[in-house]
């Protein structure tokens, strides 16, 4: 009589699996999937930012008093000729744009203070449009304009947020608030503050900037423009779940200007 010797057992991964482990796996793979959902969603909410409108834009370009710049470090824009104060002429500011916010749509409202005033704008590009993705500190953008000798940092709603991280310790002589607030203490800094908001911005809200004073130097001038929202500080259209404008556009720009002028010189 001949006895078979048994079949030898299948390696562990070839086996079926049971009810456990099916499940297991279920979970799993459901989890990977939802995961690669919420990444490709992120990335397409944030490379499809609030476009720059065009006229605006077309308008600094072709203003023969400003010269504009696309470099690595972002968007230059530098004063052509005479200016009105040529002390300014060593004076830059670096400007971080509000979440999903494209860089241009602050050209026409920063160019004012560039045309009449003398002063040097760098408006920096945020990785995926959002600033506090942006780890690059002033070092990494006053390369832009080297023959400026006074910098200042601001910026608008979520970019004033990371403008406040950056402008500690960093040689800066103050911080520019649009629309915006800290999130980290900055009352010790030294630094000169000029925080602007708009009399109907829903988002960050004139209740809101009051609340978070106290984290500003005592010294913080706060200022509040009549008719404007939270995108009356760009060019950029309507923005979700914000108030109602009724300040031209226009009228933002000269009082904008005037504003920076008088914090920055």
């Amino acid at each position: 009589m001949v006895v078979s010797a048994p079949a030898p057992a299948l390696p562990a991964r070839y086996r079926p699996a049971g009810p456990l482990r099916r499940r297991v796996r279920m979970i799993g793979f459901s989890a990977l999937a939802a995961l690669a959902l919420t990444v490709v969603g992120f990335l397409i909410w944030a490379t499809t930012p609030y476009l720059a409108e065009r006229g605006p834009v077309v308008e600094v370009w072709a203003n023969a008093d400003v010269e504009v710049q696309y470099l690595d470090e972002g968007i230059l824009m530098s004063p052509v000729g005479d200016a009105e104060n040529l002390a300014a002429e060593s004076t830059g500011l670096i400007f971080v744009p509000g979440a999903r916010v494209e860089p241009y749509a602050y050209m026409a409202q920063l160019s004012g203070v560039v045309e009449q005033h003398g002063v040097t704008v760098l408006i920096t590009k945020p990785t995926l449009n959002l600033a506090l993705l942006d780890l690059r500190g002033v070092d990494d953008f006053t390369t832009a304009a080297p023959l400026v000798e006074r910098w200042f940092v601001g910026g608008h709603s979520l970019g004033g947020v990371r403008a406040c991280l950056m402008a500690p310790d960093s040689g800066v002589e103050g911080l520019l608030l649009w629309g915006s607030y800290c999130a980290t203490d900055v009352s010790d800094s030294g630094l000169r503050v000029l925080s602007v908001t708009g009399e109907n911005d829903l988002l960050s809200t004139p209740a809101t900037i009051d609340d978070n004073a106290e984290l500003l130097p005592n010294n913080a001038r706060f200022v509040t423009i009549e008719g404007a929202n939270h995108a009356s500080f760009g060019d950029y259209g309507p923005q979700f779940g914000d108030g109602e404008r009724t300040i031209t556009s226009e009228d933002m720009r000269q009082t904008l200007t005037a504003l920076l002028a008088d914090f920055l010189n």
